[in-house]
Parts: C-alpha cells; sequence; structure tokens
C-alpha cells in the first residue's frame, strides 16, 4: 500500500526514546492504521522503513507499484475472511488470517491488496529495505499460510514463528533479507523468551494490551499501538516479554544494513535521482502491470 506522507518532525533525542507512538491516519471509510516510520528510532529501525499497523475493511488504494524495497503482510489471525493480493508477478492469492505475504519489488513491481466483500483485515504492512546490490533484482515473492508456521506454547504464552526461528524452530525464509517474524500472545502473568543473534535490531510492537519488553539490559513498557526499537548488541541477547493482563505483540528482528537510502513513496532507491527515474518508469508502464 502506499507510504503514508505524515511528516516525523521530531528531533534526533527526540527520535531515541522510548516507547514512540504511532501515527494515526485514515483514508475513507475503510482503512485506518498507525504508522511507525524509520525516522521516528534514528537509525534503530534499520533495514525497515515502515510499518503500519492497520484494519482494513474495503478495497482502498488500487494498483500501486514498489521497487528498491520488500512490501510484506503481515496478517494477525482475528482477521475476518479473505485479503486478496494480486501483482504484476502473476500471483492472485486470497490471504487468510494468520498468513504472510512477501513481495519483493527489486527493480519493479504493481500489487493490489483488498478485502473481499465482507471481510476485515487486520495486520501490519511493512516496508523493508533493500541493499543498493538487490534493489534492480528481478522481483520475487513468498507466500506463507498461517497453518505452515511453527508454533511455540508455554505457560501463559503463544508464539508463531511467521519467519525466520525462534528457540528450536524454523519458519520459512524470506526472498530477500534474512527476517525473524514473531507474532506473540500473551495471558496474564505470561512471559516469552526469544534469543536475538549479536547485530541484529528487534522492533517490538503492541497491537493489543500492554507488556514489559527487556532487551540488552533495557526494560520498556508498551501499550496498546507503541513500539520499541533496539539498536544491535555485540553479544547474543535475550528479548523477554511479559504482561500481567492480555497482550498481543509483534517481534521484527533483522541485521541493518547501515546504508543511506532516499525513500519517496513506495520506492526506496540509493539517491533522488534513481528515485526520480522509478516515478518516471512507473509513469511509462515499465514497473509491470496486473493482469485482469
Amino acid at each position: 500500500m502506499p507510504y503514508d506522507t505524515h511528516a516525523d518532525t521530531r528531533t534526533d533525542a527526540e527520535a531515541r526514546r522510548a516507547p514512540v507512538s504511532g501515527n494515526p491516519f485514515s483514508v475513507r471509510t475503510g482503512f485506518n492504521a498507525l504508522s511507525f516510520k524509520h525516522g521516528m528510532y534514528a537509525d534503530a529501525m534499520d533495514p525497515l522503513i515502515m510499518v503500519d499497523h492497520f484494519v482494513m475493511t474495503e478495497p482502498t488504494f488500487g494498483p500501486h507499484a514498489h521497487a528498491g524495497l520488500s512490501a510484506v503482510s503481515i496478517l494477525f489471525e482475528d482477521s475476518e475472511g479473505r485479503f486478496n493480493n494480486k501483482d504484476s508477478l502473476g500471483n492472485d492469492i486470497d490471504l487468510m488470517p494468520g498468513d504472510l505475504y512477501w513481495m519483493k519489488a527489486g527493480g519493479g513491481a504493481v500489487h493490489d491488496e483488498k478485502p473481499v466483500p465482507g471481510a476485515r483485515t487486520h495486520a501490519l504492512q511493512v516496508f523493508v529495505n533493500l541493499p543498493a546490490s538487490m534493489k534492480y533484482d528481478a522481483p520475487a515473492s513468498l507466500h506463507v499460510k498461517a497453518g505452515d508456521m511453527p508454533v511455540l506454547t508455554g505457560a501463559g504464552y503463544r508464539a508463531r514463528v511467521m519467519l525466520g526461528a525462534s528457540g528450536s524452530r524454523e519458519g520459512a525464509v524470506s526472498p530477500a533479507l534474512p527476517m525473524t517474524v514473531l507474532d506473540v500472545s500473551l495471558r496474564d502473568g505470561g512471559r516469552f523468551e526469544h534469543t536475538v543473534p549479536a547485530g541484529e535490531t528487534v522492533f517490538v510492537l503492541a497491537a493489543k494490551g500492554e507488556a514489559r519488553v527487556a532487551f540488552g539490559g533495557k526494560t520498556e513498557e508498551l501499550s496498546r499501538g507503541q513500539s520499541v526499537a533496539f539498536t544491535p548488541s555485540d553479544s547474543e541477547e535475550r528479548l523477554i516479554l511479559w504482561s500481567t493482563d492480555e497482550a498481543h505483540i509483534a517481534v521484527l528482528q533483522a541485521t541493518p544494513l547501515k546504508e543511506d537510502f532516499v525513500q519517496q513513496g513506495p520506492f526506496a532507491m540509493s539517491t533522488q535521482a534513481e528515485v526520480d527515474a522509478m516515478f518516471a518508469a512507473h509513469k511509462a508502464g515499465l514497473l509491470g502491470r496486473i493482469e485482469p
């Protein structure tokens, strides 16, 4: 979906404070979201560019292009009905509650995502930056069904390994940058632990309830609509989530790129000239089209 253009006017010092509340935005009556952008966290969100926590109940954006990044749809299990994903790669897929869809746009792809009539989609839309060496790759995609995801359970917690690995359980691997995506539900007093390798950033978002998050000697308290991003540690660290009430937490973990980029709308390239060229290519119909 298109990038929210709400400006982030906070200072660098403010951007490093946690937790961070999402910027609310809506489109007509069928799309409501909280948007979290890389500028809100200084460098701590890398390689993530944007995370939108949204509910969509009707077609909203129409077909649109992406380039230089991956667009990832992470559907939560409380979604209702089908979320249709159609793209210029030839895919026409109905995503179901709990599914994940990763589109590596690379050098350019067009897609359209929308709930079918009567459906309600509760999800995250994530833009993941691509390194300069991959920004012109051929597009690729991955659909991970909820039933194929490993599930970790224990006293007071349930964690779906939507992508990557946690503990002894390994899930699917993305078609671009390796990433771990965990969908964690905590009951009253529940506690979940996850080991993060050295050198990886960790983004944690509270989709429901309140929880405490500990990582690298820091502890933060999150309420619904808030998030925190942790910079990499020099050694392996434990991420600990716990709640005195019910909570629903999303965890996204990856190795930062540490590369400069220019992001405008749905494009993220290494220079402004490359972004301008992508807009021109899209206008000329060169980034692909969705077959009727």
